[in-house]
């Protein structure tokens, strides 16, 4: 059956400390969805942020990011009070996400209520947390280590710690483990509340028939503990520092192409044992997410591998990855995903055909096809069912953006294919055209429905500052009357079950 969503990062959301949280927003948002017809929230990767605030370079694969735990439900819970100080500090509301200050305040805030929790929490809670750190102690123990050492460094990454904790030597392991003992139990504690708070919203969701659609980046950040603790299964030499980088070649979009500086795997490595580390990942997707966007596919059939060393992606080269061996491991192990394949780009015959026997849906985007009036993949008539369509991702213009920024014979195509009017508006036709697709899925940004402009936007790959991951709802946006709107296409589009009242005549006496 065809369905719907929105994408909308739960750092977006409106709120009072700043950012985005799992808090009252957040369920307010799922009854938003529900009353709007709509299947799936689309969100970005939850874990914890780092250089730039990306959320596609994290601290870690599995942790959650400590910025979106909800402080009110803290207070609620008897670990925080209302009339802290520093809470105070962080009181406040406006239009952007403001991570520098976030992490001035956040850590702690959160803090005081590890120390409150292991204070005054009920047998019960005790007896969770214990359970949440046995369960999940097969990240969360280096996790916790790491995120402590990264403190006491002062920030720096831990490719610049000392040699003995930078290389792992059991003796410090050991050493720091026992001296750091009471922040690793903090870190541990603010994983199991954001854990907490998060599958008790999708749980809410799942209740009221919305389905968390997660997305899972391809690589790790280098300064990360999942890199920090399993060295060798990515290409770094005898130091630990990256020999090649991950990235995409130059385009018509990137002159330079895109430099993400993640380090790559090796995949040889990883076949030893048959991708353990993936098959643990993907597991781990599974039970975070209802439906999980892999970032990146392509990469798993071959990957541009850029030397570390160089300042723009120009000098790099393809590799070969693992293809349809790890996914082949994969649904061995695990049976079958529910993943779609972000398979955006040049695509080979090989990814093609990767993607064909994998079997996952792959993504279409409607802000790719008005090109020069060719015959794009990207433009709906193409489509097959198998698949998610966009008018644009997180990495995209919003619609009105993308269209205002169109040259003028890109633009009359635009108009012309799509039947743009002005009625409708341009994000009302791109809607109902990505609605019309053939496509099992749709998902529009909330900007879109919103009419926002370049303002608005995500992000702009390979660019740090420009507003990036600060978008954020205003108060008041998510109207009845939008709702109304949003509904009615799905409604009109059938992606929402269809009840027909049967007149049921009565039998003649």
């Amino acid at each position: 059956m065809h369905s719907c969503g929105i994408l909308l990062h739960i750092s977006s959301l409106p709120g009072n400390y700043g950012i985005g949280t799992l808090g009252k927003e957040a369920y307010e948002f799922v009854d938003f969805l529900k009353k709007s017809g709509q299947e799936y929230w689309q969100i970005l990767p939850i874990g914890p942020t780092g250089f730039g605030d990306s959320p596609y370079q994290s601290y870690s694969a599995y942790a959650g990011n400590p910025l979106l735990i909800d402080l009110d439900m803290l207070i609620e819970d008897g670990f925080l009070t209302s009339d802290d100080h520093d809470l105070k500090v962080l009181l406040h509301k406006q239009h952007f996400a403001d991570y520098a200050q976030l992490f001035s305040f956040k850590y702690v805030i959160l803090q005081k209520a590890a120390a409150n929790f292991f204070a005054s929490a009920s047998t019960a809670d005790i007896l969770g947390f214990k359970r949440f750190c046995s369960e999940n102690g097969f990240w969360l123990d280096d996790y916790a280590l790491f995120m402590s050492l990264k403190y006491i460094n002062h920030q720096a990454m831990w490719t610049e710690w000392d040699d003995d904790i930078r290389l792992r030597e059991s003796e410090a392991i050991e050493r720091y483990t026992t001296e750091l003992s009471d922040d690793i139990l903090c870190w541990k504690f603010i994983q199991y509340e954001f854990f907490k708070q998060y599958f008790a919203l999708k749980a809410y969701a799942n209740k009221n028939g919305i389905k968390i659609y997660g997305d899972m980046p391809i690589y790790v950040s280098m300064d990360s503990s999942d890199i920090w603790a399993n060295p060798e299964l990515f290409m770094l030499d005898e130091n630990r520092r990256p020999t090649k980088v991950a990235g995409c070649p130059p385009d018509d979009f990137s002159p330079t192409g895109q430099l993400w500086g993640n380090p790559l795997y090796n995949w040889d490595k990883m076949e030893e044992d048959g991708f353990v580390w993936w098959i643990s990942r993907v597991e781990y997707s599974q039970n975070l997410f209802d439906l999980t966007r892999i970032d990146h596919f392509r990469g798993f059939e071959s990957f541009y591998a850029i030397p570390a060393e160089d300042k723009t992606a120009e000098n790099g080269e393809w590799l070969k990855g693992p293809s349809m061996k790890l996914f082949n491991a994969i649904k061995a192990e695990l049976g079958e995903v529910k993943l779609v394949a972000e398979d955006l780009g040049f695509l080979t015959d090989e990814v093609k055909q990767m993607l064909k026997d994998a079997g996952y849906p792959g993504m279409n985007v409607l802000e790719f096809a008005f090109y020069g009036k060719e015959d794009s993949n990207y433009l709906p008539h193409n489509y097959v069912r198998n698949s998610v369509t966009y008018i644009g991702t997180h990495d995209n213009d919003t619609a009105m953006g993308w269209y205002n920024s169109l040259e003028k014979p890109d633009r009359k195509f635009a108009k012309k294919y799509m039947g743009l009017n002005k009625k409708e508006g341009v994000c009302g036709g791109l809607i109902r055209t990505a609605f019309a697709s053939i496509s099992d899925l749709v998902i529009i940004q909330m900007q879109d429905y919103l009419e926002l402009g370049s303002e608005a936007r995500m992000n702009i790959p390979s660019t740090i500052g420009n507003g990036n991951w600060a978008w954020r709802l205003k108060d008041g946006d998510l109207t009845p009357e939008l709702s109304k709107r949003i509904k009615k296409y799905a409604k009109t589009y059938f992606r929402i079950p269809v009840t027909k009242k049967v007149k049921v005549k009565k039998a003649a006496e």
